[in-house]
């Protein structure tokens, strides 16, 4: 249930800053589907996307069985430790349960009030999740019923808020550098408070989850597992760089029905904390948010007469912002305010990551010729 929005304080506005936007330029396209293990009534079901190479993070709840761990750490205690000290406290497990599914994942207190953002994938187990029971579990064992402040499918993101003064992780002031340390909290498994590190191993991919969900995320192979959704993605400062979402999967698929999650394989993704901390600030204020749209299709650039990779424009809708910024059918766009651009996901993520009404800085390649036209972006519906 929502709160009326004229009374909400947002604890997350004043933390909102410009942010260092340069990436540099990914060379390898990653196919992603959305496929998340859920226990449900009769047994456990495996939803997917056929031809799908990654899997988002939910972990399967087993009555019958429980993982077996084992001591294989080679963590750097005198960074990782300092990093979980830091942040864990703010890290917290989320159960989600209805008539039909269960099922859990993580989240990250983002702000003071007890505001929590996670995966919408999460909240909604897959599309199983009306009505369900949300309870949250804390890094201290506190267990708190949580309020649904708000989601953002469009970028699987979702807001709780729990009555409790919890401690809000602070977010970074710019985004991570490839090779950069990168720490990862959640509870993969089910199992609450678990620390993995390793690098930021890729900046500025878009990955496609379904047919409605493309999201900006950077690569790591710190090592995350299924429940590790909505959880933290942490720098050497103990700072938020990003919402863990979803990993490589290396297993053959099988038209994609009955796919899940077969574990980290060191390809690991988190959406961007610039465009969290702008979702679950604008949750927070108006119980949803927005993103911009081009108004205009796009496909893969393959071609190799054009020289470049980028996303070929074919069509601009009316009056769209595509169109009354200038572009043009066959325009291969390779940048968008200096984030380079390699494919159709990645423009649509790119695009989708501001707000509607945003200028943004497009590069272009037409007729041989680089071109930059500034685009006011549209809102997607």
């Amino acid at each position: 249930m929502e709160s009326p929005r004229e009374s909400v304080v947002n604890p997350l506005a004043e933390q909102l800053s410009a942010r260092a936007a340069a990436r540099p330029k990914s060379s390898t396209k990653v196919t992603i589907a959305w496929v998340a293990a859920l226990s449900v009534a009769g047994g456990t079901v495996l939803g997917g996307v056929a031809g799908g190479q990654a899997a988002t993070l939910i972990a399967q709840e087993q009555q019958d069985a429980r993982p077996s761990v084992q001591d294989t750490s080679t963590l750097q205690v005198s960074s990782t430790a300092a990093v979980a000290k830091a942040a864990a406290q703010s890290v917290v497990t989320v159960s989600v349960t209805t008539e039909q599914a269960s099922g859990t994942g993580s989240g990250v207190v983002v702000a003071e009030g007890g505001y929590i953002v996670t995966n919408n994938h999460v909240v909604s187990l897959d599309g199983q999740g009306r009505g369900a029971r949300i309870t949250v579990e804390t890094a201290d064992g506190q267990l708190l019923q949580a309020e649904l402040v708000g989601t953002d499918p469009a970028v699987d993101l979702a807001v709780l808020k729990v009555d409790a003064d919890l401690p809000a992780v602070a977010f970074a002031d710019s985004a991570p550098s490839v090779g950069d340390e990168a720490v990862a909290i959640g509870s993969p498994l089910g199992l609450s408070n678990t620390v993995t590190d390793g690098i930021i191993s890729a900046t500025g991919r878009g990955i496609q989850l379904s047919s409605e969900v493309t999201v900006p995320v950077m690569q790591t192979d710190a090592p995350i597992n299924p429940g590790n959704s909505g959880g933290a993605l942490l720098n050497g400062s103990g700072e938020l760089v990003g919402i863990n979402v979803a990993i490589a999967d290396a297993s053959p698929s099988q038209s994609g029905a009955q796919e899940g999650a077969s574990g980290s394989i060191g390809i690991g993704f988190a959406i961007e904390g610039d465009l969290v901390q702008r979702v679950a600030n604008e949750i927070i204020e108006h119980g949803e948010a927005s993103h911009g749209l081009l108004g205009a299709t796009v496909t893969d650039q393959t071609d190799a007469r054009a020289g470049v990779v980028g996303a070929t424009l074919h069509e601009t809708t009316e009056s769209g912002a595509a169109a009354e910024a200038g572009l043009r059918s066959g325009d291969v766009i390779t940048a968008v305010d200096g984030t380079s651009v390699t494919g159709a996901a990645d423009l649509t993520a790119r695009i989708r990551s501001y707000a509607a009404g945003e200028e943004v800085a497009v590069t272009l390649m037409r007729d041989g010729e680089e071109l930059e036209l500034t685009v006011q972006l549209g809102e997607m519906p």
